[in-house]
């Protein structure tokens, strides 16, 4: 396992790294066309999580691009996202109609084999932002550095509760990891999603979670963060190292963007793509996500198979090296 996880590792050293690759300025063209008539925007996770703050975002800023319309937020949660994605091509594809989803859940998702639907079944159209991986414990833990709460992990293998957003997920496989790479045995607590979570950790009745930065960020005075999964400390967290520093070379986290029914027109995916891409170009967006711990991306329709290939490749491979799936 400490050979294929180092692997693991060094694929994604090579291939992740979005924050530097690919959080390209959107294009300062022509304002895009706004929706005809109202979006509905479909979550695939509960209220209070980082999909759902994504989603509040843009519908600030597209209520400023476009006053005439309003985005509707919908949720649909369950199954660690699956039951809406199994649900997506069920949609109108008139173009009003978008759904969240992320990487790599619908990648590992469908390997894990109790989901309705499969990764070719999702048509995305737009990603738009990234959330690095971090390590949190309760402010009242014991635990004050990640040297102490390895410590105890190894003390009493199994004991350590660490919550994360979902099962098969970006979460699911940041436990994986951690459990592997620092040679520990701790026990992942799935909830619905972040919003469910927040009040196990927050209370104390887990030992800490495998999360993303925004919540980090944004329960500063509640939880502590111990490692971070970036290239570099983050801005709002300087005293938090990164992994690289702890001697692993662990640069990931989780990607959100818009999928949609496919039977969507190609020039309805068009403008969706493109009217996604100038909300991640508005200065208040890149205000909002730099405060919030989001990694502003830009991946649109001409950059789409490519990227989908590329990460598909990486996460069957990760799924594959850190077990997850096996029954």
């Amino acid at each position: 396992m400490q050979v294929g996880i180092r692997k693991w590792l060094g694929v994604l050293c090579l291939l992740a790294a979005p924050a530097a690759v690919l959080a390209q300025a959107a294009s300062t063209g022509p304002a895009p066309a706004c929706p005809e008539k109202n979006l509905l925007y479909w979550q695939a996770f509960p209220p209070g999580g980082e999909s759902d703050l994504s989603a509040r975002h843009q519908q600030v800023v597209l209520k400023k691009k476009c006053p005439a319309i309003d985005t509707i937020i919908q949720y649909k949660a369950g199954a660690g996202g699956g039951l809406m994605w199994a649900q997506i091509n069920s949609l109108p594809g008139d173009g009003l109609n978008v759904v969240g989803i992320n990487l790599p859940h619908i990648v590992f998702q469908p390997i894990e084999g109790e989901v309705q639907y499969k990764t070719a079944d999702i048509t995305p159209v737009f990603w738009f932002h990234y959330t690095p991986d971090i390590l949190v414990v309760p402010v009242s833990s014991p635990y004050k550095t990640f040297a102490e709460f390895i410590a105890a992990a190894k003390k009493e293998p199994g004991k350590m509760n660490l919550g994360g957003s979902g099962l098969n997920s970006a979460n699911h496989a940041a436990h994986a990891r951690l459990n592997a790479a620092f040679g520990i045995k701790s026990t992942y607590v799935p909830y619905k999603g972040t919003g469910d979570m927040s009040m196990a950790v927050v209370g104390g009745q887990i030992d800490g979670a495998m999360t993303y930065t925004p919540f980090a960020i944004a329960n500063k005075a509640k939880v502590r963060p111990l490692a971070v999964a970036m290239d570099k400390r983050h801005p709002l967290m300087p005293d938090v190292p990164t992994f690289r520093e702890l001697g692993v070379d662990w640069v990931d986290g989780a990607y959100r963007g818009i999928g949609v029914p496919k039977s969507t027109p190609p020039e309805a995916r068009k403008r969706l793509s493109d009217l996604f891409a100038a909300l991640n170009g508005d200065p208040e967006m890149k205000e909002l996500a730099a405060k919030n711990g989001f990694e502003l991306v830009n991946v649109g329709l001409g950059d789409m198979d490519g990227f989908m290939k590329e990460r598909t490749r990486v996460y069957v491979e990760g799924a594959r090296m850190l077990g997850l799936g096996k029954k």
